[in-house]
């Protein structure tokens, strides 16, 4: 064999042990990344964006753009699965930490809205999103977040169907009792545990 060969990026077929102990029950694995919105995109300059934590807290806290670049950044590296039945492995992103935004606030909340551009809410407890479980992201793969994957911002909650991970988020709203998103509303399971398959209400 020439020592001048090399093979560039080949990485050979992922074994099926490997694709069973990551790919939730009903998935399969999609190289590219599907866009999925529920209505048009939003364009929000930067200078107009802000991000907000208010509701049951003692007192409400908001960032600009560029108040939310000074704060701590985390790169995170997870794979993402979409109700839709796609997931996509190795996903590479940068953002700031929810246990950094939360502890700003004081709160004796037990859930969380995160709420939108366009008017898109979800609901999730306050527990599936701290203790190094959610980001608010703005990089995916070195690259300014794209608008029609969420940019500038959206969050990043990788161990539940991607309809948790809110595009072009703009704040989190803490309630003391649950209260159902946009798509919760219209028949989504309420929590979306991708590894017990929990799309739609009875799940």
């Amino acid at each position: 064999m020439s020592g001048e060969f090399f093979s560039r990026g080949f990485r050979g077929r992922r074994r099926k042990s490997e694709l069973s102990e990551r790919l939730p029950p009903g998935q399969y694995l999609e190289r590219d990344f599907p866009v999925l919105s529920a209505g048009p995109t939003p364009q929000t300059p930067l200078a107009n964006w802000d991000f907000s934590i208010v509701g049951e807290v003692d007192q409400p806290k908001r960032w600009s753009w560029d108040e939310f670049h000074t704060l701590p950044r985390e790169t995170i590296t997870r794979d993402i699965h979409c109700v839709t039945k796609w997931s996509k492995f190795d996903t590479h992103w940068e953002g700031v930490s929810l246990d950094t935004l939360l502890a700003q606030v004081a709160t004796a909340a037990d859930y969380v809205i995160a709420f939108c551009d366009g008017g898109y809410t979800t609901n999730l407890p306050l527990e599936e999103v701290t203790g190094g479980k959610a980001w608010i992201v703005d990089t995916y793969e070195g690259e300014p977040l794209a608008p029609e994957h969420g940019g500038p911002a959206r969050l990043l909650v990788p161990h539940l169907y991607f309809w948790k991970s809110a595009k072009w988020v703009r704040g989190l709203r803490l309630l003391d009792e649950d209260e159902p998103g946009f798509w919760e509303s219209l028949g989504y399971n309420n929590h979306g545990d991708p590894w017990k398959e929990e799309r739609y209400w009875g799940d």
